[in-house]
């Protein structure tokens, strides 16, 4: 008789952010709707830290990383990069919250050879990121939107 089980392939969505600096916390609001609605998925929150953004990539097969960005574009705007396929455009993140930006740790990620084969950035763009703020209006209203996306690109998995 054929063995019927299949290895189970590791995907991860990866929401960084910081939900006590307003808008920083899109990324950590997408998690809690996404852990609400999916199963199957590693559902990580995470600060931003090189370090560990690196670590919860190593052994994965799809990765899907939601991070709030300021980069002069409208507040509430979504953008979704392929990092797959190329790096990180620094100009999207080009104000990062975290001392290492995100397009840092991704590279070094690739460099490093722990990139995932499939890699993708949702970012969202951020207007208010002081410090006991809550999030904004258009940005809380845009993490629901990349979280339906996501799930979506998830369940097409």
């Amino acid at each position: 008789m054929a063995d019927r089980t299949r290895e189970r392939r590791r995907i991860v969505a990866l929401c960084i952010g910081n939900p006590q600096r307003g808008d920083d916390g899109a990324g950590r609001a997408v998690a809690l709707t996404l852990r609400a609605s999916l199963d199957g998925v590693d559902i990580i929150e995470e600060e931003g830290e090189a370090t560990s953004v690196l670590a919860q990539l190593e052994g994965a097969d799809a990765a899907f990383i939601v991070d709030a960005c300021l980069s002069g574009a409208a507040p509430g705007e979504i953008r979704r990069f392929d990092v797959s396929a190329a790096p990180l455009p620094q100009m999207a993140f080009g104000a990062s919250t975290h001392s290492f930006g995100l397009a840092e740790a991704l590279e070094l990620a690739r460099a490093l050879g722990v990139l995932p084969a499939r890699c993708v950035v949702y970012a969202i763009e951020g207007e208010n990121f002081t410090i006991g703020a809550t999030m904004s209006p258009k940005v809380a209203a845009a993490a629901e939107i990349v979280a339906d996306r996501l799930r979506a690109e998830l369940l097409g998995q």
